[in-house]
């Protein structure tokens, strides 16, 4: 069986964002996974060079203006010599955000990255959960409490650090990273056997 390479390409402003990547870092390798961090905003050539051997790249940014940061937005243009040569072709993506209100219109910037993911012609995989803290029985330490399906949503107040962001949406970030890898690893084998 082999081992699926999975990175995580990611900007944090304030360092929440990090807490999240580090999270689908944690749950990518508990699922078996090589896992490789990111940061867009000081990427070298040899990460470059780790992104285009990786059989999935996940994406993260906070949700700054109702999209991602300018710094995720930069990575996202220089992505455009990769376009050129299919470097990232059928590859798998995947999308993580945070912002300081429960919506905060984390939406657009998942939906900016699955945009992203779609040009380099690659497979997204979504978050693969059902919504939770949606009933009078829910709480809002339930898994996709923010009830994103596009990837993993997380929502942390302004006036909190790092440490500030919630249980709950760690866990689920956790849970995106698991689901990339298990896909990573069916889509080798797969592969493989065609």
């Amino acid at each position: 069986m082999t081992t699926p390479v999975v990175s995580i390409a990611y900007h944090s402003g304030y360092g929440h964002t990090a807490v999240l990547a580090e999270a689908v870092r944690d749950g990518a390798a508990d699922a078996g996974a090589t896992v490789h961090l990111v940061k867009v905003d000081e990427i070298t050539d040899a990460e470059w060079e780790l992104l285009d051997a990786s059989d999935a790249i996940v994406f993260g940014s906070p949700t700054y203006m109702g999209t991602a940061s300018g710094a995720f937005h930069q990575f996202a243009e220089a992505t455009s010599k990769r376009w050129f040569t299919d470097a990232w072709l059928d590859k798998l993506a995947a999308g993580f955000t945070n912002s300081g209100s429960k919506s905060g219109d984390k939406l657009h910037t998942l939906q900016f990255f699955q945009t992203l993911a779609g040009q380099h012609g690659m497979t997204w995989v979504n978050l693969g959960l059902k919504p939770g803290w949606n009933t009078s029985e829910a709480s809002e330490n339930d898994l996709n409490r923010l009830g994103f399906f596009a990837g993993a949503g997380a929502q942390t107040h302004n006036d909190l650090g790092p440490e500030g962001v919630h249980k709950a949406d760690v866990a689920t970030a956790e849970h995106l990273g698991r689901r990339v890898a298990q896909t990573a690893r069916t889509f080798a084998a797969g592969k493989a056997a065609v």
